[in-house]
């Protein structure tokens, strides 16, 4: 049985797949992007990144999320339905 943020984000695929196959039976194209945002933020000095984002004049509510999001983050990984630490 999938829990409700699973079955969202599988609702979510399913239905941008569906967009992508009648754009592409259309003759349209398809472009993506992926990114794998944890990483990202790993890789940059969270205070410069922060200082950065307002100097371009970012919502502070974007940049609140951004920091947020930078101080609470947890990890776990998930292998046949076993959960790490």
């Amino acid at each position: 049985m999938l829990d409700a943020t699973t079955a969202t984000t599988t609702m979510q695929l399913l239905h941008m797949m569906d967009d992508w196959t009648l754009c592409l039976e259309k003759g349209g194209q398809i472009d993506a992007i992926y990114s794998d945002f944890e990483k990202a933020f790993d890789k940059v000095p969270h205070k410069r990144l922060i200082s950065k984002l307002y100097s371009y004049m970012i919502d502070e509510g974007v940049i609140k999320w951004i920091v947020n999001f930078l101080k609470a983050r947890k990890y776990r990984v998930r292998v046949n339905g076993s959960y790490s630490g």
